[in-house]
């Protein structure tokens, strides 16, 4: 009810009291108790000079005073009347729109809420001194290298929010996923339900409660891409899959845990950023796996994963201590045809020297699954640890974490370990601290001390160095090894907006395939790479909401 219409309805109701008759006295009002008087005193205001007839005999002065008192008191109770229906008027079905974090839609009584979320994020990478031509160069063979380019890395548009107020909803779209598949660039698809204020559980797609840095938005990240360990054994499996998981969060401390498997049909986006498709020479998988588990394709797997984090020191909100741990189990799904010879399914671990537009996997185990189902090799499951630790002291902050990878199966021996770890730290020179969100046990997002202007605002300015390895060579498994250092200065105009650079020296790159017998999955590509140095600047331009 707008203001203008409630004073009209008051001035209605103060018209139809006092022009009914006319009054000959002048009358006083207590300002605090109302009282009518006919004389002047402390705390009494005029109303005014009033005379009153009634056909023509005058009313004595005692009756004009109570009937005027009740003519005031009705005045009183049609204005509290009418306040009480514009409030209600007010209250119903009218939402609000706000920007802080997304555009969110939400009812008066909490019911019902939507927000609209969305990011964009431009990339560009330029590289020197990786040229390596192949071992035996021919007409028409392209030589081994990165390529220098610009592209859009991400761009997710998605709603969330809640249907009174328990039940749960979100659903997000990459359009620079698909693979050709529209529906392959669904990330988050899911629903849930809060039974109380700690524990949530939720059916759909979503991503697996494993890893700090994979529990952090690419949005809040420190670095332009994660760090190796977790970009080859959680994201490039395709960290989006389908099941059901629940969360229990308190101040302090949360764990989480999920029974999930890959999706069927046109929205599987492959077990390894190689792929998965089967045939053991690694030219044939395809880029981004795409296999389609329908029409005969085989059963898919499964998996069982958890994390547990807290903050057992925590002196505020700018100088704690984050640790955590993580596990999983995966049982992977090998296919064979009707000659007994694989043909989908298992998993490929690659990995890429930080780079963010041309993501070209140097090191590669090739399909772990490959050749008869009577003599070739065949992973039945992965098993996963991880450990991972972060401290805020002020502007400084500094982060780690050590992921394992165990792989089982017909021709592993004893099983093949694969494992790396990456370190870094990072400090705000405008003053800032990290801003952390215990209940997801992640960083969440900055907001500057002062956003940027032409007035003298800086915005937030950070800068970060670290160390990244990782390890794919154990027993019959030789898929490379590499180390790179990596410096960074992040820019934040304002909460939605950062500004991201990158530099990236590789410090040792490792695909001998020496050795003679080893299973592996190199091929003359991944070995061309081996002992080069490579030199990696990238920027992105990020907004979010």
């Amino acid at each position: 009810m707008k203001l203008s219409k409630l004073t009209l309805a008051v001035a209605t109701v103060l018209t139809a009291n006092f022009t009914t008759s006319a009054f000959a006295m002048v009358l006083y009002v207590d300002s605090k108790t109302k009282q009518l008087y006919t004389e002047a005193g402390p705390g009494r205001q005029i109303l005014g000079s009033f005379e009153q007839v009634q056909e023509g005999v005058p009313v004595k002065s005692g009756g004009d005073v109570s009937e005027l008192r009740s003519k005031l008191e009705l005045q009183d109770n049609q204005i509290k009347a009418l306040e009480e229906h514009a409030k209600e008027s007010h209250d119903e079905g009218v939402v609000e729109i706000k920007k802080d974090g997304g555009i969110e839609f939400k009812s008066r009584d909490g019911n019902f809420k939507m927000a609209i979320n969305g990011r964009m994020q431009v990339d560009s990478q330029v590289n020197a001194n990786n040229q390596v031509l192949p071992p035996a160069a021919t007409a028409g063979t392209l030589p081994n290298e990165l390529n220098d380019g610009v592209a859009l890395r991400r761009a997710r548009l998605g709603v969330e929010g809640t249907f009174f107020k328990d039940t749960i909803y979100k659903f997000e779209y990459d359009f620079t996923r698909g693979n050709g598949s529209v529906a392959a660039g669904v990330t988050d698809a899911y629903i849930g339900y809060n039974f109380s204020k700690p524990l949530q559980i939720k059916f759909g797609s979503f991503k697996e409660p494993f890893s700090m840095e994979e529990a952090t938005s690419n949005r809040y990240i420190t670095f332009i891409e994660r760090n190796m360990i977790t970009n080859t054994f959680v994201d490039n499996l395709n960290t989006y899959k389908m099941g059901m998981g629940a969360t229990y969060a308190e101040d302090r401390w949360q764990v989480a845990g999920s029974l999930q498997t890959e999706a069927v049909g046109q929205n599987f986006n492959g077990l390894g950023a190689s792929g998965a498709t089967g045939g053991s020479s690694p030219s044939s998988i395809g880029a981004n796996g795409g296999v389609n588990r329908n029409g005969g394709g085989g059963d898919t797997g499964w998996e069982v994963n958890a994390r547990v984090s807290g903050t057992p020191w925590m002196e505020s909100k700018s100088k704690f201590l984050h640790i955590g741990t993580s596990g999983s189990y995966i049982n992977l799904n090998n296919n064979y045809d009707g000659t007994n010879a694989f043909a989908n399914g298992g998993a490929v671990f690659t990995a890429n020297p930080d780079t963010n537009v041309d993501r070209q996997g140097i090191l590669s185990t090739g399909n772990l699954t490959g050749g008869s189902r009577a003599t070739g090799r065949r992973a039945d499951h992965l098993t996963r640890f991880g450990a991972e630790s972060a401290v805020v002291y002020g502007s400084f902050s500094a982060q780690g974490e050590y992921i394992r990878t165990d792989i089982s199966g017909q021709g592993y021996g004893n099983g093949v370990a694969l494992d790396g770890y990456y370190g870094y730290m990072s400090y705000f020179v405008t003053g800032e601290s990290r801003a952390y969100k215990s209940k997801t046990g992640a960083w969440d997002r900055l907001t500057p001390t002062r956003n940027f202007d032409m007035k003298g605002g800086w915005g937030a300015w950070e800068v970060a160095t670290g160390y990244d390895f990782i390890n794919l060579n154990d027993g019959v498994m030789n898929g490379g090894r590499l180390s790179t250092a990596k410096l960074g200065i992040n820019w934040y105009p304002n909460p939605h907006v950062r500004v991201m650079t990158n530099y990236v020296h590789a410090l040792d790159i490792n695909t001998d395939i020496a050795g003679g017998g080893k299973f592996t999955g190199l091929n003359a590509r991944s070995s061309a790479f081996n002992n080069t140095d490579f030199d990696i600047i990238e920027t992105r331009v990020q907004l979010d909401w």
